[in-house]
């Protein structure tokens, strides 16, 4: 499975402790390492949902989502790359413009107030 895909929950065979919830700012991301992998992680307060997805903008290869803006779109949550603007939703990775490839999306949940982010290893 390359780096890149959209874990589903199902799909699920290894939950890594990404951090404490008081450790992820509301209403913005913040980015962990699993393996040669990097993380955004985003928690929206007004839903109370958490969401995870590839750090790496695949418009011009940057690191940079994990400081995106998060938002809604017609409902579909979303983080806009802080550098180029393009849109993904945090459910499915597509990208919200339609002129760039989706970004990957993993499961996250939340035991007591532990985070895990989902992965298929």
């Amino acid at each position: 499975m390359t780096a890149y895909q959209t874990i589903l929950p199902e799909q699920v065979t290894t939950w890594f402790r990404a951090g404490h919830t008081h450790q992820f700012p509301a209403g913005a991301g913040a980015t962990v390492k699993y393996g040669n992998r990097q993380i955004a992680v985003f928690y929206f307060h007004r839903n109370r949902r958490w969401y995870a997805c590839q750090n790496l903008c695949p418009h011009k290869l940057e690191n940079v989502l994990g400081r995106g803006l998060i938002g809604e779109q017609d409902g579909i949550p979303k983080v806009a790359c802080p550098l180029h603007k393009r849109t993904f939703s945090l459910e499915t990775g597509e990208n919200l413009n339609g002129d760039c490839p989706p970004v990957a999306v993993y499961p996250v949940r939340v035991e007591g107030e532990d985070v895990y982010i989902g992965f298929a290893d």
